[in-house]
């Protein structure tokens, strides 16, 4: 058996950094969906780099094209591998050429287009992940798989209740988890029953429970090195889960890797919400504290954070800020947050400030004044909320674009850079 270490060594890790975000609009209005902050600390770019080098892959890189400066600017300032070892995090960024003068057509056209940067090196397996999904896996132990089935492509798995069928990739497997089908957000109610997983057959030691009586396809991806670019040959292939998929099963040995834990796809404003949130329970279902496997992120020489007072239940607090005789109920409060005397803060995320006092010259720092009231919404960065101002989701509205707040999946958003006058309602 080939020594592990080097098997590893010949495998890289691609990045997929998005496309446009429009339902993760506005936090999506200025960056793109990898570089939005997370947890009161991270960004969500962090959590795939993170997966990676745990698994001591560290190859690894970020294909970006949508508003990525900001994305950029922290993997650079983040991710500086050591200098003695081949490892790194380089970004590939959308360009023209003399071949290819449109930008990135779809997720497969974003590799293809990169190809030749990709296959430069001495990679003979290419691990394909996205930038804005919350989880833990050892890609070690879905390599190992990946070899011991001899597979050209190998989709991690996982098993899904029937209501989110739609909007998931769907495979239809063998009971030894070879891929016989992969179909892409089925919608036709006999096309779902046919791919519901057989009563009483294993699929890889996945098997119905709770509901979950069909494979999703997770979006995590590896591909054999001549299978990836023979596929990306065909010109017409844009997209990985709409197109590759399906001609990778016709073609080649395509087979399930199942993972029974924590999986978050973080695609709309109400997953982002709900999967922070979490963050904040006695036992998350996604939990920070595991030293085994931390989620690295930009060291920033901040302060630890300041509580003056105040009642804070269940809530996280970034570096750097300030809370003052404020009550906090299961909330996150980001980098560099001032939160007031009298404020309330209840089911919200707060995230942050760029700067902290004195670092723009003495001006005022943004910040979540006296008595105001804030309730299931989400402020972005370097919010101004007035004295005495209220904002309240109830849930349930129809969605909308105002000058200070956006509604989406009934909740309010008050987007970056917004200052909310003294005494503004805002209930929905």
């Amino acid at each position: 058996m080939e020594n592990t270490e080097r098997i590893i060594g010949r495998v890289a890790t691609v990045i997929l950094g998005g496309g446009r975000g429009t339902r993760l609009f506005p936090l999506t209005r200025e960056r793109a969906k990898p570089a939005i902050s997370f947890g009161g600390k991270y960004r969500l770019i962090d959590i795939p780099i993170s997966n990676s080098i745990n698994s001591g892959i560290r190859k690894i890189f970020v294909l970006t094209q949508f508003l990525s400066a900001g994305l950029h600017r922290h993997i650079t300032r983040t991710y500086r591998l050591d200098s003695f070892s081949d490892g790194f995090v380089e970004i590939l960024a959308a360009e023209q050429s003399h071949t290819h003068l449109e930008w990135f057509q779809g997720t497969a056209d974003a590799v293809r287009q990169n190809l030749r940067y990709l296959l430069r090196g001495s990679a003979e397996n290419f691990i394909i992940l996205a930038g804005d999904q919350l989880y833990r896996m050892s890609f070690r132990n879905m390599l190992a798989s990946h070899l011991y089935h001899d597979a050209d492509v190998t989709i991690a798995a996982t098993l899904i209740p029937e209501e989110d069928v739609t909007r998931m990739g769907i495979l239809r497997c063998d009971p030894d988890g070879r891929v016989l089908e992969a179909v892409e957000k089925p919608d036709d109610s006999e096309r779902i029953e046919e791919l519901r997983i057989p009563e009483g057959v294993r699929v890889r030691y996945m098997t119905g429970t709770d509901g979950r009586n069909h494979v999703g396809s997770m979006g995590i991806y590896i591909f054999r090195r001549r299978a990836l670019v023979d596929l990306l040959s065909d010109l017409e292939i844009q997209s990985f889960a709409h197109d590759l998929l399906p001609r990778a099963v016709e073609k080649y040995r395509v087979f399930s890797h199942p993972f029974g834990d924590y999986w978050v796809d973080v695609g709309t404003i109400r997953s982002y919400f709900d999967a922070n949130l979490d963050l904040t329970d006695p036992v998350p279902r996604f939990n920070l504290y595991q030293w085994q496997y931390p989620i690295f992120s930009r060291h920033r020489n901040l302060p630890a954070a300041r509580i003056v007072g105040g009642d804070l239940r269940r809530v996280i607090v970034g570096e750097g800020s300030i809370v003052e005789d404020a009550r906090i109920e299961r909330s996150i409060v980001g980098l560099r947050s001032m939160i007031r005397s009298g404020a309330v803060l209840k089911n919200a995320i707060v995230l942050g400030n760029d700067h902290m006092p004195g670092e723009e010259d003495g001006k005022r720092i943004p910040e979540i004044c006296g008595s105001v009231y804030v309730e299931n919404a989400i402020i972005d960065k370097n919010v101004t909320i007035g004295e005495g101002s209220r904002i309240v989701s109830s849930g349930g509205a129809a969605e909308k674009d105002e000058e200070l707040y956006c509604v989406r999946d009934g909740l309010v958003v008050v987007p970056q850079g917004v200052t909310i006058p003294p005494g503004t309602t805002i209930e929905i």
